[in-house]
């Protein structure tokens, strides 16, 4: 077989006494004038208004629709079959249909006569119905388009029902991706409560559900149980088989059978309960692993080394560039590829599944570079650098945008607020602290952003919170802080805030205290076993983690900061403090984000 040529040439013709002709085709045989179709369509369209060569009538109701045959025919494979086959309605001058709304056929129409379809909230799921009934795709696929850019945590249970019942599978895929991947926010709303168990428990199977800790699995199975007690208590074993129960703490179970309403289902849950204690694995899985998507991973990142070899020899000092990854589920630290730039206290936050670190300081300069690491390919780039050169300053993820709030600026002291885009890797100035402040923490938490304590020109030691909402640029004072502190660890944690350790007055702290966001008020916690200063400081799986840190070394000639390497862990339901394995080397004034 010769073979396929990679270019198309002019064809040359030959006159009737067999010589080549010196005329060539004026235009390739595939050329297509797509006006002249566009044009096509549109006569046709006002044929079949002026009711001109039509030969069938499409009855709905009351409604009665002329059109042409082979139209329709050509449109569509229902109408086809109707009229090519040996239906009864094959020659008929008037075809009644049922199942589909004047309206809704009437776009329909529309679009086999002209090629344009306009789909919105209104029309999109009689549409796509309608569509899939006379099977064609171009319509159907406009609408699963229009519906996927709709998916949203109050609708994308509905949107999942309605592909998995019309058989709409790109839609019913996306669905499932958008669900696992805000399954959290999701399960927050009603809709879930109101599916069947098996689709239910398919959920609950996922290895794709984007949590950070599998107690909202568990939470999740119990409120669809509690939805309709009655008659779901009977599946209470078949809904905990696929929650990974051993990821979650015996106190965390002991206290949800204590708050159990019912007392069937409590008597369920402490069957389960004694299964997991005792090993033996007869109700619920006992070796399992966290899901692919769940967040597992603290990232420790920059900071500094200080250490003291001897009453005469101050030891090492150096900035790290290395970051380290503990695995929770293993409990083993791991070395991640090195940063670009050697940052102590710089801004570090996730967002998008990247980890950003920001700013810092370098010696003796002020940083405002930006590098970005991708836990998947494991590679660092560069992104926008911040418009302002800060270090011990604020920095936090929210809604999509990154938040740099105040910190160092060359010598003086920073009130500016600005925001980066990674749609289109900008920074930009929004905003200003009620006052310049530096060495505070900074988290957000259901669309506002809390700032507390620090060191303002004014105060070397400050207690105060405050909130700031990005959409209205309002500051709000909240309760203050039992122990003002500043060079502290900030996190959330259920609903909580934590404050961990810190400086006051030139003591390192051991101290712990936790603003609750739903009470509106602070109380102290168990003291950590060491006092630090610079921890680095992340909440996952339940737990609070602080690493590493920085304690008060004193000599009989001065007093110094050294650098320890000793983690820690907080159970909020124990109440207790549990030491970790340790960091490779010792760090202080790093930052910790959970991937």
């Amino acid at each position: 077989m010769a073979p396929s040529k990679l270019f198309k040439f002019k064809h040359e013709t030959q006159n009737p006494n067999g010589k080549k002709s010196k005329f060539k085709s004026s235009q390739p045989a595939d050329n297509i004038s797509y006006d002249f179709a566009s044009k096509l369509l549109g006569n046709l369209n006002l044929l079949r208004r002026d009711k001109k060569f039509c030969d069938v009538e499409i009855k709905l109701g009351n409604k009665v629709f002329n059109a042409h045959r082979a139209i329709l025919a050509a449109s569509s494979p229902y109408f086809h079959a109707m009229f090519t086959g040996e239906l009864c309605e094959k020659d008929k001058k008037c075809i009644e249909l049922h199942g589909v709304h004047p309206s809704t056929f009437q776009i329909i129409l529309d679009f086999m006569y002209s090629g344009i379809v306009i789909v919105n909230k209104d029309n999109v799921e009689d549409l796509v119905i309608a569509a899939d009934m006379f099977e064609i795709v171009e319509i159907i696929t406009e609408c699963t388009y229009f519906l996927i850019d709709q998916l949203h945590e109050t609708n994308a249970i509905g949107i999942f029902l309605f592909a998995r019942d019309h058989n709409i599978l790109e839609l019913k895929v996306s669905a499932i991706r958008f669900i696992e991947e805000h399954f959290p926010k999701v399960i927050k709303e009603d809709e879930i409560y109101d599916i069947d168990r098996e689709t239910f428990t398919n959920f609950l199977s996922s290895e794709y559900l984007k949590i950070d800790s599998e107690c909202e699995i568990f939470h999740a199975a119990m409120n669809w149980i509690n939805h309709d007690i009655a008659n779901r208590k009977q599946y209470v074993f078949d809904i905990l088989q696929k929650v990974r129960l051993p990821l979650i703490s015996f106190t965390f179970l002991e206290r949800a059978i204590n708050e159990c309403p019912d007392t069937s289902l409590k008597v369920a849950l402490k069957s389960v309960h004694s299964d997991m204690v005792t090993q033996k694995g007869a109700l619920v899985p006992l070796n399992v692993k966290p899901r692919k998507c769940a967040k597992k991973d603290i990232y420790v990142i920059g900071g500094s080394k200080r250490e003291l070899h001897s009453v005469w020899d101050r030891g090492l000092e150096m900035h790290y560039v290395s970051i380290e990854k503990f695995d929770t589920f293993t409990k083993k630290w791991t070395e991640v590829p090195d940063m670009r730039v050697n940052r102590l206290v710089p801004g570090v936050a996730s967002l998008n599944g990247h980890i950003y670190v920001v700013g810092g300081e370098e010696g003796s300069n002020i940083l405002s570079s930006c590098e970005r690491y991708d836990p998947i390919t494991k590679i660092w780039t560069d992104v926008a650098s911040m418009l302002i050169s800060r270090c011990e300053f604020g920095l936090c993820a929210l809604d999509g945008y990154l938040y740099a709030m105040g910190g160092w600026v060359d010598t003086d002291i920073s009130g500016s607020i600005e925001r980066y885009n990674p749609r289109i890797d900008t920074w930009e100035l929004v905003g200003n602290l009620s006052e310049p402040r530096f060495s505070m923490g900074l988290v957000s938490y259901e669309g506002l952003i809390y700032m507390v304590g620090g060191c303002s020109l004014n105060q070397r030691n400050m207690q105060d919170l405050m909130s700031y909402n990005p959409v209205t640029g309002e500051w709000q004072k909240l309760p203050s802080m039992t122990v003002a502190r500043f060079q502290m660890g900030v996190a959330v944690l259920d609903d909580y805030l934590y404050v961990v350790g810190g400086t006051h007055r030139q003591q390192v702290l051991s101290s712990v205290e936790r603003y609750s966001f739903k009470k509106n008020k602070w109380e102290m916690v168990p003291n950590m076993k060491l006092e630090r200063s610079g921890p680095a400081v992340s909440a996952i799986d339940g737990f609070l983690y602080v690493i590493g840190g920085a304690q008060i070394h004193a000599t009989p000639f001065y007093r110094a900061q050294c650098t320890i390497s000793a983690v820690e862990c907080f159970d909020p339901y124990k109440n207790t403090w549990s030491d970790c394995p340790p960091l490779s080397q010792t760090r202080a004034e790093a930052g910790a984000v959970v991937i």
